[in-house]
């Protein structure tokens, strides 16, 4: 069996695509996958299922959520492993001990090319770093997040895909879930 995280985009910010969790548990568990949970209100679920490719989970999930509960979204799906070698690769260490609000990992649909990346960098108009790595960026809101330019919208443009961030005290709690 393996460990799975999904994470679902731009669910249960005040009044938009609002979504319960027990009612994303049920989606999951009617897919037949096995001790799901949920962390936090956000969007975040962890469960068991047999190894297939996380785009596939992605696409079961997101048509499921979309005929039971009409949600709408991207869901992120990464194994557990993955995630754990993401946290390995995080190019901010310390800033992830001093002020690990401000560090978001941006999980990414698919892995942008050095074009995306460079055209990401130079559309950074204040003191945010970004770093990235296969399909994640690493992202240090030195300036605090809710003031920042640097928003998901510009993220996934510059990028040329979806994505959906989680800042590393989440990503932290949800990989201490997936490693239960």
């Amino acid at each position: 069996m393996t460990t799975y995280i999904a994470l679902l985009r731009a669910v249960n910010l005040g009044e938009h695509q609002r979504v319960g969790m027990a009612e994303l548990r049920a989606v999951a568990e009617g897919l037949g996958y096995s001790k799901v949970r949920t962390l936090l209100a956000s969007g975040n679920l962890v469960f068991t299922g047999t190894e297939e490719p996380g785009v596939r989970v992605e696409r079961r999930l997101e048509q499921a959520a979309a005929r039971s509960l009409g949600l709408e979204t991207a869901f992120l799906v990464r194994t557990a492993d993955e995630l754990s070698a993401c946290r390995a690769h995080n190019p901010f260490p310390s800033e992830s001990e001093r002020d690990p609000a401000h560090l978001v990992i941006v999980f990414l649909r698919d892995a942008p090319g050095p074009e995306a990346w460079r055209s990401l960098r130079a559309a950074v108009s204040g003191p945010e770093v970004v770093r990235g790595w296969q399909k994640h960026a690493f992202v240090y809101y030195a300036g605090g997040i809710g003031n920042s330019r640097l928003t998901g919208a510009l993220i996934d443009r510059k990028l040329g895909t979806v994505g959906t961030g989680r800042n590393w005290n989440t990503v932290g709690k949800i990989a201490a879930v997936a490693s239960e």
